[in-house]
């Protein structure tokens, strides 16, 4: 009987515990691994400094503010998946090329921008974004990492890899008194949004439609309230809840951290 009693308080006490974590917002869903090993090509853009790789398509703005830095790629339209890729962390190495520096050394960056096709030149001769080709046209100073930039493109394996971000997912607010338009940046785990849901502190979960890029949007009055999000990894189809991110007298332009974070 002893041993039935301590199994029940133990499993008793992992509920409740369980239960506050959700409750407060603090509870991290279960890890994302690495994928296996593809094969794709990479090239750079802009130059050393970075600054034509500032904004880009999922609309993170200015990358240092953002938390990515100059460890970027803008994907092609493949691995760009109309949005849905941003944020996405992969392993990029040099691989079979003799612009590889010695050791074959690898990269991790986060997927900012795309890379759109160029249909004006042959897929294999200029228009390496066309589709179905997977390719990378990385930030310059993290191409550099790998290879010398004068190679100009280079052969890669690449793998995706969980985001390692500190801190909680930032909501940066954008919009007006009847749209909500939320930028998610810093997200961790898988690093992408597959759906997002917002709460005011008068109202119940509101579905918001994905806009482009890493932004979601709600065409609800929200101005006085507190304001919550539930957030769904497209990758893993695990979701977090950051409650009560922004106060009742956020405003747009903003941007708001919560304690919340997938792994």
């Amino acid at each position: 009987m002893g041993s039935i009693s301590s199994s029940w308080c133990f499993n008793k006490f992992f509920a409740i515990v369980f239960v506050i974590f959700a409750i407060s917002g603090e509870f991290v869903a279960g890890y994302y691994g690495p994928s296996p090993w593809s094969y794709a090509h990479a090239t750079f853009y802009g130059d050393e400094t970075g600054s034509e790789t500032m904004g880009g398509a999922c609309g993170y703005g200015n990358l240092f503010n953002s938390g990515y830095g100059l460890d970027t790629a803008a994907l092609s339209t493949t691995l760009f998946k109309d949005g849905y890729g941003c944020g996405q962390c992969f392993q990029i190495m040099c691989v079979q090329s003799q612009h590889c520096y010695y050791g074959n050394p690898s990269t991790v960056v986060t997927a900012t921008n795309l890379c759109p096709p160029n249909w004006y030149q042959d897929s294999n001769n200029g228009g390496w974004c066309n589709p179905p080709r997977t390719h990378f046209d990385m930030a310059k100073p993290a191409f550099m990492k790998l290879a010398n930039w004068k190679a100009g493109i280079i052969p890669v394996a690449y793998r995706r890899v969980p985001c390692k971000r500190g801190g909680g997912m930032r909501f940066q607010f954008q919009g007006n008194a009847y749209w909500l338009l939320i930028f998610v940046m810093n997200v961790g785990g898988a690093g992408d949004i597959k759906s997002m849901d917002v709460k005011g502190s008068r109202t119940n979960w509101i579905s918001m439609s994905h806009n482009w890029g890493a932004s979601y949007q709600a065409f609800s009055s929200l101005y006085g309230q507190s304001l919550s999000f539930r957030v769904t990894s497209y990758t893993t189809g695990q979701t977090v809840y950051a409650w009560n991110v922004a106060p009742s007298n956020w405003n747009a332009g903003m941007t708001y951290q919560s304690y919340t974070n997938f792994r």
